[in-house]
């Protein structure tokens, strides 16, 4: 509902202020003269301030700070400090320090503004010859009351709506956006009559925490316990049979799942806490508590498999990746290097010319999309023909990276997977190669209920473990 909130009310804002506005439209909704920049600019003030008596949500003005110079709608304009541009002679004359122009508007104003801003908005003069950007911000109060349906107490926001008419292109195109920050925190004096009690949650989570805890402490003990075994063994084995003991057979004595828990109980107890803080308005980090009890939830249902390991049946997806791991993270360095250099390539030679090479990060999203068959055709229709150089270089650009990562790569990582199944699955069918580890426990041949295993020291007992007989 967090998150709800906010976007709907961003789109609200959106309808309010911006005039002409349709949704979709926020990579094409600009103005290319002086007239409508003027009249885009004066509309949003004047919204802002028939808030009150035009809006169907209630919104509620923030108010500036008392002793400054800071009203509740500041619109500003930066330009440089000295401009002269003169197409006609190819001349231009730029002094590229950024000076800010700031204008203060107030709703309704209880005190005389200061002199430098008691001035009609109306008389907001521009200096389109050397202007950066305009900007318009203020502050509007919230509630979301939806979340009484939750059986929860209302969270009070604070938007900080800035609205940017941006020129520091200088093309004759003043794209408009508005950007929405918004603040949560707790509302004085909360009433809601009838509302439930929170106790059997609050119990939940209660349990929850000291569940996870308590294994989080067993896993432990176990993972320090099998580090001990680890070290106790690598010691005899070197001094038994002055061999050293391979790192595989070393890793025989952590156990990865023990790890996924520890990692997830240590998610899942933050998290709870977190979330028991919000609810009782103490944090207002949705953000955070989302991301700790979403990934502690993907890393219980990946601990589910670990129960299936026990058939042989189903191990073989484990046994596989687990094989096949070293290999693929190796084939993904050696690959990693041949996509960053088409990433850059892409970026530095398309950007201005195609909308999905702009960033890195979006080549690197479409690239990634290319290597799994998705948009091939728009990504080529969308290029722009501009320069025939170019385009051809694209063509030779798209083709090769597409012939090299879907006809190569991805099938030489299917074959580094195949390869590993079929190596599982043969020493399923015959006779598995035996590690050093196995080997020295074939040579015991004493049952373990035969007493040689017990020591004569005292029997100690502990809260977690047995006690020793």
């Amino acid at each position: 509902m967090v998150v709800t909130f906010k976007e709907e009310n961003t789109i609200a804002f959106k309808h309010l202020f911006l005039k002409d506005y349709v949704d979709g439209a926020d990579d094409s909704y600009a103005v290319y003269t002086q007239r409508d920049l003027y009249d885009r600019m004066f509309y949003a003030v004047e919204k802002y301030l028939a808030v009150p008596n035009e809006t169907i949500g209630r919104y509620a003005y923030v108010r500036g700070e008392s002793g400054g110079n800071q009203s509740s709608l500041m619109l500003c304009q930066q330009y440089y400090r000295k401009g002269r541009i003169d197409p006609a002679n190819d001349t231009f004359n730029i002094d590229p320090k950024i000076v800010t122009d700031c204008l203060g508007v107030d709703p309704e104003d209880p005190q005389p503004l200061p002199p430098e801003l008691d001035r009609s908005y109306k008389n907001f003069t521009l200096k389109f010859h050397k202007l950066i950007n305009v900007t318009i911000q203020f502050k509007l109060k919230a509630i979301n009351i939806q979340t009484i349906i939750n059986n929860e107490i209302p969270d009070c926001y604070t938007f900080t709506i800035t609205i940017t008419f941006d020129n520091k292109a200088h093309s004759g195109r003043v794209k408009i956006r508005l950007d929405n920050r918004a603040d949560i925190k707790e509302c004085k004096d909360p009433s809601v009559f009838g509302r439930g009690d929170n106790s059997f949650r609050l119990f939940f989570d209660v349990v929850v925490i000291l569940v996870c805890s308590l294994s989080f402490i067993l896993c432990a003990r176990s993972i320090i316990r099998g580090l001990m075994l680890q070290h106790e063994f690598s010691r005899f084995f070197q001094r038994r049979y002055n061999q050293n003991v391979c790192l595989s057979d070393r890793m025989e004595f952590l156990n990865g799942w023990y790890i996924l828990l520890v990692i997830s109980d240590v998610l899942t107890v933050l998290g709870t806490i977190m979330k028991i803080g919000i609810e009782s308005k103490n944090f207002a980090s949705y953000d955070v508590c989302s991301i700790l009890l979403g990934t502690s939830t993907l890393l219980v249902w990946v601990g589910v498999i670990r129960y299936l390991t026990f058939f042989q049946k189903y191990n073989i997806l484990i046994v596989t990746l687990r094989v096949a791991l070293p290999n693929v993270i190796r084939f993904c360095c050696c690959v990693a290097v041949i996509y960053l250099g088409y990433c850059f390539c892409g970026w530095i030679v398309l950007g201005p010319y195609h909308v999905k090479f702009r960033s890195l990060s979006m080549v690197s999203e479409c690239l990634f999309s290319l290597i799994n068959g998705d948009d091939m055709f728009v990504t080529f229709a969308e290029m722009q023909q501009n320069s025939y150089l170019v385009w051809l270089f694209s063509q030779i650009y798209l083709y090769t990276f597409i012939s090299l990562f879907i006809y190569m790569v991805l099938s030489l990582f299917i074959a580094l997977i195949t390869g590993s199944y079929e190596t599982i699955k043969h020493q399923c069918e015959g006779e598995a190669p035996v590690s050093q580890l196995h080997t020295y426990i074939a040579q015991c041949k004493d049952s373990p209920k035969s007493g040689k295993y017990r020591r004569d020291s005292a029997s100690s007992c502990s809260v977690f473990c047995c006690c020793e007989r």
